[in-house]
């Protein structure tokens, strides 16, 4: 195949995802040109996702050093109780209630860092256990029952608030896709991260010190989940104590989906919100035509097994090419 078939190819593997949103988007707004193609539906779409976009892009992190988080979800309702009772029942300040909240998520990736590095286990094991006892403490501490009342200036820098008749909420996922793109592309931690997810054995004997990168990896993730905690928060004004369960799922299969994207065989941000918005935009055509929620899952689930054969495929084949 001659150089330019082959930067072709490769051309039209980054952009398959994007142009397969534009095409679902196109095919939508024609089926239901009165409903899908407008401003209120794409507001809707943009500003109800920021949740999963923050949970999705922190997964990231541990993802490329080639680990996994399942207790992010769990981090995320931990912070959010935590900030809505704080605030609600104890009349703390918002600010103060919200550093607490995104806090105690933070301890819960600490936590899950040094079992993993410092006793050696499978962190697949250990997140999926931690989440679980998380999950456990946060209905415990909210007495199972669901806190309303947040601050409305929460809300307010959320969700109320609007520019291009999109919350502010879809700005601050934007930010950090932004940030997490840089991080990846320009400083030594990227490039520490992705040497650790494609060899440990060869990153150790480069001078990196693996564990050290693993573990900031899975604290970053569960910082970025109560970040996300605290925009659920603001986006209904309260929470409940599994309101990071159903975001776990479609958070990796952004994700995967993202990695056969943009950067194929590689976890990236960019890749990840636009996995995000396809996603959605489906589901949301769906139930347009009148499809029950189900269809959530189908897509969901469906895409979560699409995205890591694509990203598994993609990683073999450039690893045979480099042979």
């Amino acid at each position: 195949m001659t150089g330019r078939g082959v930067d072709a190819g490769r051309l039209a593997q980054r952009l398959a995802l994007p142009l397969a949103w534009a095409a679902l988007v196109g095919a939508f707004s024609i089926i239901r040109p009165e409903t899908f193609p407008t401003v209120a539906n794409f507001a809707a779409i943009f500003g109800t996702q920021s949740v999963l976009v923050i949970l999705a892009l922190g997964l990231l992190l541990p993802l490329t050093a080639g680990d996994y988080d399942l207790s992010a979800g769990a981090s995320l309702s931990l912070a959010a109780m935590t900030l809505a009772l704080l605030n609600v029942n104890h009349h703390w300040p918002i600010g103060w209630a919200i550093v607490v909240g995104i806090a105690v998520a933070a301890l819960v990736g600490v936590i899950n860092g040094g079992i993993v590095v410092l006793l050696k286990i499978d962190p697949f094991i250990v997140t999926l256990g931690m989440g679980t006892l998380v999950t456990g403490v946060t209905y415990w501490i909210a007495n199972s029952e669901t806190v309303t009342g947040v601050s409305q200036s929460l809300v307010d820098g959320v969700f109320t608030t609007t520019f291009l008749s999109i919350p502010l909420s879809f700005y601050y996922a934007v930010g950090l896709c932004i940030a997490i793109w840089y991080v990846f592309e320009y400083t030594p931690m990227g490039r520490r991260l992705l040497f650790v997810g494609r060899g440990r054995s060869v990153a150790r004997l480069s001078g990196i010190a693996v564990g050290r990168v693993r573990w900031g990896g899975l604290i970053a993730s569960a910082t970025f989940a109560g970040f996300a905690g605290v925009v659920y928060a603001g986006t209904l004004g309260g929470t409940d104590p599994a309101s990071g369960a159903t975001n776990l799922l479609p958070a990796y299969a952004a994700a995967f989906l993202g990695a056969t994207s943009i950067l194929p065989g590689r976890f990236n941000p960019w890749g990840t919100i636009i996995a995000v918005y396809f996603l959605v935009s489906g589901i949301t055509g769906l139930q347009l035509l009148g499809l029950q929620d189900y269809v959530q899952q189908i897509f969901y689930g469906g895409a979560l097994v699409l995205g890591v054969v694509l990203s598994q495929l993609t990683r073999r084949r450039q690893a045979e090419g480099e042979a």
